[in-house]
């Protein structure tokens, strides 16, 4: 049985943080998903339709689906934090979207898939799969793991990231030279 998508916050980061330890993999997920995000921004941003005279597009549409479910995980905080990183990036996609139809894919799917490769490099050096593999609401933890990543790089969050590494371990550099654990 697959488990619930609306864990709290930290058994979501828990859980995804067991897929991520080695420091490198954690960097290229600061880089591959924002970039994964855009390019849904972009691939989504075409489809437009109007809502009581607002017109909107499918990107806004999933960005605020995405954003009800972060701000009901039980941190607020992270939750919004969240929220608003990737309105800005839907934001910085939406003109993409107005391009030609080449333009508009090449980057959509370029992005997207540049963003994939960053991602599984991280992974080789993790020695592990992708988290959303076991879980596919992994999909959506990540965009909320980098945002808390960062703002624990700030002092935030000290007793969330306490617990993180209590229940999943602190973060390492695998030697690649060794088998992964």
């Amino acid at each position: 049985m697959a488990a619930s998508p609306f864990r709290s916050a930290l058994e979501l980061m828990v859980q995804y943080a067991r897929y991520h330890r080695d420091r490198r993999n954690i960097a290229t997920h600061f880089i591959g998903i924002p970039l994964i995000v855009f390019a849904i921004g972009i691939l989504l941003a075409r489809a437009q339709f109007s809502v009581s005279g607002v017109d909107l597009s499918a990107a806004w549409a999933v960005w605020g689906l995405s954003t009800l479910w972060y701000l009901s995980r039980g941190n607020l905080v992270l939750g919004t934090a969240t929220a608003a990183v990737n309105a800005l990036l839907i934001a910085l996609a939406e003109p993409f979207a107005a391009g030609s139809t080449l333009s508009w894919l090449s980057w959509g799917v370029g992005t997207f898939a540049l963003g994939w490769v960053i991602q599984f490099i991280g992974h080789y050096y993790e020695g592990k799969k992708p988290a959303f593999v076991d879980d596919l609401v992994g999909l959506l933890v990540g965009p909320m793991f980098v945002v808390a990543e960062a703002m624990f790089s700030t002092g935030w969050g000290r007793s969330l990231l306490a617990e993180i590494e209590r229940q999943a371990g602190p973060t390492y550099i695998r030697d690649l030279a060794s088998p992964a654990a």
